[in-house]
C-alpha cells in the first residue's frame, strides 16, 4: 500500500492482548512518533510503557532484509523454490505428518488464516501449532469443555461495572497495564468496589488489591472447587440458571465436597480465616468478574483450574451478563485471531472442530481443498519431541524464537540444529533461533504490517502499514502464499492483497452457519480494499444477517476509519443460556483437587516463570529501546529473605539457579514480594542479552494432559551462590564483539550499552577492558588500579567523547548506573571531569537520578525520594511534580513504595 506520511495512521499495538489502538505519525524527516488512540475502546488513548516506546523499536539495526539459504544472501525465486520442493518432496518421501509449522500469536489474522489454510487443507496434515499453545491453550480447553465452544463471554467494561474483581495468576499491574489503569480508574469513581489478588507473589498488582492470597503454586484448583462447595453450603447458587441453562451440577458440587475447609486450607497454604473471607464476599457480591492469565494456564492442570473457576460463575449465574463472568486476558497480540482461523493443532478454521467429519467437510467444501486434516496434529511441546526423534524433518518457524520460550529449550534447540531442514521467517537476522535456519526469510515488521488483529475481549482491529517495507522483507502471508502457489496449490493461494483474506476468512466464519457456531463474522465477508482500509474496531460476532460496522457518514468512511456510534459498543454471550453444546446447555465439569508438589530433597525449591514490566518476550522488539531496558536492565531471581539466608544469598549477589534439565546464572534480588520456598525468574534474557539466562531451559516438558499447555509457574529447582572473584559493570559506545566472561547481561542505553559481569577467576584487566572497549580503538585510557583490594578501573576516550568505562570489584559494583550511562552522551573536554569519570561518582553540578522507577519520563529513585523529602506525600503529587506515573501508571506502585519507605525513615 501506499505511505502517506502527511497524516497520523490509526494502528494496533503489537504487544499484549489488550489489543490498544495506536496513532503512528511519520514527520517529513521520517521521524515516527506514536500516542494512544483516544477513539479505541480498548485504551481510549492510554499505552503501557513498551507501547510508548514503539517507535524506538522500529529502527533497522539488526533486521533481516534479504532470503538467505545457508547464510549467503539469495534472492526470492530462489529461496522460495527451494522450501516449496524441499517441502514437496518431504511429504512424498515420508508422508504429510514429516513436516510442519510452527508459528506465533505475533502473526496478523491474515497471516494465520494462509498458513493454516496451507498445512491443513492443502498438505493435509494438522501439524501447525503456535506460541500461544504457552499462553492460553488451557483457556481454550476450558471454554471447549464447559462451552461447547471457545468464546470469551464478556467484555473489557465489564471490569470497570464490576463490584468485585477476582484476579487469579495475573499480574495485570504489569503484565496488562491498561486494564489494570481502568480497574484503578473505576475504583475511584466507585470506591466500594473490591479486588481480591489470588497470587503465589505481592506483585504490583497488589497494590490495588483490599485482599492478597498468596496460595500454594497451582493451589488454584482447590481453592476453586471449595469456593463452589461453600456457595453450595451456604445457599449461594442462582438455582434457576443452573436448572435452565446447564448439566451436570450435581457431580460437580459432590466433587467439590471432598475436602472440607482445613483440607482445601492445606493444599492452597491459606489461613481458614482468608478462605472464609473471600468465600463469603465472592457468595455476597453479584456483579463479580473472575480475571485469570498465565498463573492459571500455565499448568499441568491449567485446564482444570478454568473449569473451576467457570463453574462457580455457572453456579451463580454470573456469566454474560454486565459486570459478571469469568475472564481470560491473552498475552499475545493475536492469540484470539490465532484461535478463529484455527492456528492451534487441534482446532479447524472458524471455531470448527478437527475432530467433526461435518465441520471437516464443509471447511473442505469452502476451501475447494484436496484433503483437509483428519485428526489433530502435534502441540508444541509434542511438535519438538517429533522434530528431535526424526519423524518431523521439514520444520518453519514463523514469527516466534522458540529456542528460548519452549519449556525445555535445549532439548528444543538441539532438536532444530539436528532437523533436516529448517525455515525461519523472521524480522532479525540474529535470534537463537534464527541461527539455526537454513533458510531464512525476511519478514515485515510491525508499522510495515497490514492486516488485522483480536483482543482479549474479541474486538478485531487494524494494524495498517505506516512505513515502507525495507530491503526484500515480505509479508508472511504473501511468503505462505508464494511457496502455496510453488506447491501447485495456485488458485487458492491467489491472494491479492490482505483485504481479500480476510474476507475469505469473514465468509468461511458464516459458511454453513445457523447460529449453531460462535464465531461469525459474515458481516464483513463482502469487504473491498477501500472497505478493509476504512475497517473500525469491532467485537465478534458480527453476522452476516447484521449491519457492518463502518464509521458513519458517506459510505461510512470519515478520514482515518473511526468507527462512529459502534466503537464502544460490548457484545456478551451466555446471560439467557445458549451455549454451543447438543443441548444449548453449559457443562458443569466435576473436578477433584490433585496435589502438584514437584519439589524433592535435591530441589526444595519452586521456580515460578513469567514477565516484567517493560520488555516482551525474548526481547526482540523492545531489547531495541533504551527507555525500556532502564527499569530492570539484567536477568534476576526473586527470592524470600529466609530462602537468601538458608543459602548463604546476599542482594545483588550472582546466584546459580538450576533443575534437572539445565541451569542458568541471575542477579540475586532479595524481597519479601516473593513467597518463601519459591523464586521467581523472567522469560525474556537470550542469548543475544545475556551469558547463561535463558530461563525455559529449566523447565520440564510437563503439559496439562487436555489443553497440551506446558507448567511453566511449577518448576522444581535450587539456587546457590555463584562464587565470584570479581564483579564488573561497564558503559560502551559500541556493543563488543564478544564477553568472555562467566555473566554477563547487556542492555541498550543512551548512547550505547550498559553491561553487568562477573567472574570466576582474575584476569589480565587492562587487556579485559581493551577487549571490552575494542583493542584497536584508537583514544586515550585511564586507569586506577587497587590490587590489594580488587578495585580496577578504566575510561576511554576519543576526543571528548567517552567510548568506554568498566569498574571491577571483589563485591557487586555501587556506581551509579544512570549517572553512568549519561556519561556516554556528555562531552568530557574537561581533564577533572575524565577523573570523575575514573573515580566513578558524579562530580560538581551532576546529578544522580538513581535507579529508573518511571521508564516513560526516565525518572529515577532518587528524584522520587528527594521530592518526598520536599513535601510530596502522594503519587498524585509526585506526578504532578515529576510525571512520573501518569502515563502508563505502572510504576505508580513502585512509587507508592518509596513514599512509604521514606516516611517510615523519617518517622525513626
Amino acid at each position: 500500500m501506499k505511505i502517506d506520511e502527511a497524516r497520523e495512521v490509526r494502528t494496533t499495538c503489537p504487544y499484549c492482548g489488550v489489543g490498544c489502538g495506536v496513532l503512528a505519525k511519520v514527520a517529513a524527516n521520517g521521524e515516527v512518533t506514536v500516542r494512544g488512540d483516544p477513539d479505541h475502546p480498548a485504551n481510549f488513548g492510554r499505552l503501557c510503557s513498551k507501547g510508548s516506546a514503539l517507535a524506538e523499536t522500529i529502527d533497522l539495526d539488526g533486521r533481516l532484509l534479504y532470503p538467505e539459504i545457508h547464510g549467503r544472501h539469495t534472492d526470492w525465486d530462489e529461496a522460495l523454490d527451494l522450501v516449496a520442493s524441499t517441502f514437496s518432496r518431504t511429504i512424498a518421501e515420508h508422508g504429510r505428518d514429516a513436516v510442519a509449522f510452527y508459528v506465533s500469536g505475533q502473526l496478523l489474522t491474515e497471516d494465520y488464516y494462509v498458513a493454516n489454510k496451507l498445512m491443513k487443507g492443502f498438505i493435509g496434515s494438522a501439524n501447525i501449532d503456535t506460541n500461544s499453545r504457552l499462553c492460553m491453550a488451557s483457556s481454550v480447553a476450558g471454554h471447549r469443555r464447559a462451552f461447547g465452544s471457545d468464546t470469551v463471554p464478556g467484555s473489557y467494561e465489564d471490569l470497570e461495572l464490576a463490584d468485585l474483581i477476582v484476579l487469579v495468576g495475573s499480574n495485570l499491574a504489569w503484565c496488562h497495564p491498561v486494564l489494570y489503569q481502568r480497574i484503578a480508574a473505576a475504583r475511584e469513581k466507585r470506591p466500594d468496589m473490591k479486588v481480591v489478588l489470588v497470587d503465589p507473589r505481592r506483585t504490583m498488582t497488589s497494590d490495588i488489591a483490599d485482599m492478597h492470597l498468596a496460595i500454594a503454586p497451582d493451589g488454584d484448583v482447590a481453592l476453586f472447587t471449595g469456593l463452589l462447595a461453600y456457595l453450595g453450603q451456604h445457599n449461594a447458587l442462582d438455582r434457576t440458571y443452573i436448572t435452565a441453562h446447564t448439566t451436570g451440577f450435581g457431580q460437580a458440587l459432590f466433587a467439590a465436597s471432598a475436602l472440607d475447609l482445613a483440607g482445601i486450607a492445606a493444599a492452597t497454604d491459606l489461613g481458614e480465616d482468608e478462605l472464609v473471607r473471600f468465600y463469603s464476599l465472592f457468595a455476597a457480591t453479584a456483579n463479580t468478574v473472575t480475571v485469570y492469565s498465565q498463573g492459571v494456564n500455565q499448568s499441568s492442570s491449567g485446564t482444570d483450574k478454568v473449569n473451576a473457576i467457570i463453574n462457580c460463575h455457572l453456579a451463580t449465574g454470573r456469566i454474560g451478563k454486565p459486570g459478571a463472568g469469568p475472564f481470560s486476558v491473552t498475552g499475545q497480540p493475536n492469540a484470539m485471531g490465532g484461535r478463529e482461523v484455527g492456528g492451534l493443532a487441534n482446532m479447524l478454521a472458524a471455531h470448527m472442530e478437527i475432530e467433526n467429519p461435518e465441520h471437516r467437510d464443509r471447511v473442505q467444501r469452502f476451501w475447494s481443498a484436496p484433503a483437509v486434516a483428519e485428526k489433530p496434529g502435534l502441540k508444541a511441546v509434542e511438535m519438538f519431541q517429533a522434530v528431535a526423534d526424526g519423524r518431523i524433518k521439514a520444520l518453519w518457524i514463523m514469527a516466534t524464537n522458540p529456542v528460548d520460550s519452549m519449556p525445555d529449550a535445549d532439548a528444543v534447540e538441539a532438536a532444530i540444529k539436528a532437523c533436516p531442514f529448517v525455515v525461519v521467517s523472521d524480522v532479525l537476522a540474529k535470534t537463537d533461533t534464527v541461527r539455526h535456519a537454513h533458510v531464512r526469510l525476511p519478514a515485515a515488521a510491525w508499522g510495515e504490517k497490514d492486516g488485522s488483529v483480536t483482543n482479549s475481549e474479541r474486538r478485531i482491529s487494524r494494524q495498517r502499514a505506516f512505513l515502507a517495507t525495507p530491503g526484500e522483507a515480505r509479508a508472511d502471508w504473501w511468503i505462505v502464499a508464494e511457496v502455496a502457489k510453488q506447491m501447485g496449490f495456485d488458485e487458492a493461494f491467489s491472494h491479492p492483497s490482505p483485504a481479500d483474506i480476510f474476507a475469505e476468512h469473514a465468509a468461511l466464519s458464516a459458511f454453513e452457519n445457523d447460529g449453531a457456531r460462535d464465531f461469525d463474522i459474515g458481516a464483513y465477508a463482502g469487504v473491498d480494499g477501500e472497505d478493509y482500509d476504512a475497517l473500525a474496531p469491532f467485537q465478534w460476532p458480527a453476522p452476516s444477517q447484521g449491519t457492518p460496522l463502518w464509521p458513519a457518514g458517506q459510505a461510512g468512511r470519515p478520514e482515518g476509519g473511526v468507527q462512529a456510534g459502534h466503537s464502544s459498543a460490548s457484545t456478551r454471550f451466555f446471560a439467557n443460556g445458549n451455549f454451543y453444546t447438543p443441548d444449548g446447555k453449559a457443562r458443569f465439569i466435576p473436578i477433584r483437587p490433585v496435589p502438584q508438589t514437584r519439589t524433592n530433597e535435591k530441589f526444595p525449591l519452586v521456580l515460578n516463570t513469567g514477565r516484567v514490566r517493560d520488555h516482551w518476550h525474548t526481547m526482540t522488539r523492545t531489547g531495541k529501546s533504551q527507555r525500556l531496558s532502564q527499569h530492570l536492565a539484567e536477568p534476576f531471581a526473586e527470592i524470600h529473605p529466609a530462602d537468601a539466608q538458608h543459602f548463604g544469598i546476599g542482594d545483588a549477589d550472582i546466584v546459580r539457579v538450576s533443575t534437572e534439565h539445565g541451569e542458568v546464572l541471575l542477579r540475586a534480588l532479595v524481597t519479601a514480594r516473593q513467597r518463601p520456598g519459591s523464586v521467581f525468574v523472567p522469560m525474556h534474557w537470550t542469548d543475544q542479552f545475556s551469558a547463561r539466562a535463558r530461563v525455559d531451559a529449566l523447565v520440564a516438558p510437563i503439559t496439562d494432559p487436555i489443553s497440551g499447555q506446558p507448567a511453566s509457574k511449577n518448576v522444581a529447582a535450587r539456587v546457590e551462590r555463584f562464587a565470584a572473584v570479581a564483579f564488573g559493570f561497564a558503559v560502551l559506545a559500541e556493543r563488543p564483539a564478544s564477553i568472555d566472561a562467566d555473566y554477563w547481561s547487556l542492555a541498550r542505553c543512551a548512547a550505547g550499552w550498559r553491561l553487568e559481569l562477573a567472574l570466576e577467576a582474575d584476569r589480565d584487566w587492562p587487556g579485559f577492558a581493551a577487549s571490552l572497549f575494542g583493542a584497536d580503538a584508537p583514544g586515550e585510557t585511564l586507569a586506577y588500579h587497587d590490587v590489594a583490594g580488587g578495585h580496577y578501573r578504566f575510561a576511554r576516550f576519543a576526543g571528548s567523547r567517552l567510548t568506554g568505562a568498566l569498574y571491577l570489584a571483589p563485591r557487586p559494583v555501587a556506581v551509579s548506573r544512570g549517572w553512568a550511562v549519561e556519561q556516554l552522551s556528555a562531552d568530557h573536554a574537561d581533564r577533572r571531569g575524565r577523573l570523575a569519570i575514573v573515580a566513578g561518582r558524579p562530580g560538581g553540578n551532576s546529578v544522580d537520578r538513581g535507579a529508573i522507577v518511571c521508564s516513560c519520563f526516565g525518572v529515577g529513585v532518587n528524584q522520587i525520594a528527594e521530592a518526598v523529602r520536599g513535601g510530596c506525600v502522594s503519587v498524585e503529587a509526585i506526578g504532578a511534580t515529576l510525571h512520573a506515573g501518569t502515563n502508563c501508571g505502572s510504576c505508580r506502585a513502585e512509587i507508592r513504595t518509596i513514599i512509604e519507605a521514606r516516611r517510615l525513615h523519617a518517622a525513626e
